[in-house]
């Protein structure tokens, strides 16, 4: 169900970019991309559907959990990229700005990125707890509990970026000085 889920957001959301853009569908593309959050409501419906249905916990609706809480935050970003990339490309806006690389910036994009990731690490070991409590013990849940060490892990390891990026922020590039266009030395004149 996660990988048919997966595989139905990026066809909603390509062929919603493609009918709006390449086709000139707006009506179309519209409701093809509103059906992109609706994917994410049938995996949370069919996992909790299936763990009260007596279905023993497995590490897939772990994942279930732990996928849900990606796409909740990370989706709409997704949608919005792809939206200003299509629309780019396809002349009908300017091309999305990219992020900083040097200084302030940089360290505020950098810090803005970890606490995005915080945000969908927190709904994801939320919805996993919301599957534990589903479940009524902790020793029929472990299936449920083995994502919470590869997230920790994902989300420890990330803070690397923000922190080496506030230590050395990078500097701007210098700005390139226009030089004059070297003049040709006159030929010599010759007396007569």
């Amino acid at each position: 169900m996660i990988l048919a889920c997966d595989v139905l957001f990026w066809i909603f959301l390509v062929g919603g970019l493609a009918a709006r853009y390449a086709a000139g569908w707006r009506t179309l593309g519209g409701g093809l991309l509103l059906c992109v959050p609706l994917i994410d409501v049938v995996l949370l419906g069919a996992t909790v559907v299936s763990i009260q249905d007596g279905a023993g916990p497995t590490v897939w609706h772990g994942l279930s959990a732990a996928y849900l809480g990606l796409t909740v935050v990370y989706g709409h970003r997704t949608v919005r990229w792809a939206d200003a990339k299509f629309a780019c490309r396809f002349g009908a806006g300017a091309a999305p700005p990219r992020p900083a690389l040097h200084g302030r910036a940089a360290v505020v994009d950098a810090w803005k990125s970890w606490f995005t990731f915080l945000l969908a690490y927190a709904l994801g070991v939320g919805m996993i707890f919301g599957l534990v409590a589903l479940v009524g013990t902790l020793d029929k849940a472990a299936p449920l509990l083995v994502w919470l060490n590869p997230l920790t892990k994902v989300l420890v390891y990330s803070l690397i970026w923000p922190v080496t990026t506030t230590i050395w922020p990078g500097k701007a590039p210098e700005p390139e000085q226009e030089q004059e266009p070297e003049q040709e030395p006159e030929p010599a004149r010759e007396n007569g």
